[in-house]
């Protein structure tokens, strides 16, 4: 899978730590920065992010800050993009089930690494659920986006 990965000085280990993972695991990852813990704006790289995701350069983008607030808001600023920030592994399975979220957000400074690698296996390897209740709902969702 193509993934997209953004993050902010307070999020940088783990970005690392998450490009590194899934380099091994096989997945082609873009890294949008950034790309060490001098201090920065989260919204240039969420927004990097959230654009390649858009336009269908990767299928996928993670995005990652302090609390994973800024970068959520940023991403979800971006038409097509819907990023949920997750904190543990029920929300990032049922984020792809229900919502067919193609973005995550994190905080590096809220969750522990192997919280963190969880979330992320768990919301890549979720499928979206394709039921109907759903996918009327994304629809409503993609309306109100087009009427903005």
């Amino acid at each position: 899978m193509k993934i997209a990965l953004g993050c902010d000085h307070g999020a940088y280990e783990y970005k690392e730590i998450i490009k590194e993972m899934l380099t091994k695991e096989g997945h082609e990852i873009m890294d949008f920065g950034t790309y060490d813990t001098a201090s920065c704006d989260y919204p240039d790289f969420a927004y990097a992010c959230a654009k390649s995701v858009s336009r269908g350069e990767n299928e996928r983008g993670i995005v990652i800050c302090g609390t994973g607030i800024g970068v959520s808001i940023t991403a979800n600023k971006v038409k097509g993009i819907r990023c949920a920030l997750c904190s543990e592994s029920v929300s990032a399975k049922l984020t792809r089930e229900h919502n067919d979220s193609n973005m995550l957000a994190m905080g590096q400074r809220t969750i522990g690494i192997e919280v963190m690698k969880d979330i992320v296996h768990v919301w890549l390897n979720t499928p979206f659920s394709g039921e109907a209740r759903h996918q009327a709902r994304i629809a409503k969702i993609h309306a109100i986006e087009a009427s903005e």
